[in-house]
């Protein structure tokens, strides 16, 4: 018989506990490390791309210098 140490297996963000395997990107499916992802809503986001793309400014250039328009 097998004892499995529960408590390595768990990483605590977002305000909640989770198995390591489970703390994943909403939107692609990542494995995410606790402290080093985007939240929205309370869903755990891998900072880049997805948080940036679905939650970021939108336009050319994503807000950078070339974003601007001049008249």
């Amino acid at each position: 018989m097998f004892l499995i140490n529960v408590s390595a297996e768990r990483v605590s963000s977002l305000g909640k506990d989770w198995h390591r395997p489970c703390l994943k990107c909403e939107k692609c499916n990542k494995t995410l490390s606790a402290g080093s992802h985007a939240e929205h809503e309370g869903k755990p986001y891998c900072n880049n791309p997805c948080y940036a793309a679905l939650f970021g400014p939108k336009g050319f250039g994503r807000g950078g210098t070339e974003s601007h328009t001049f008249k």
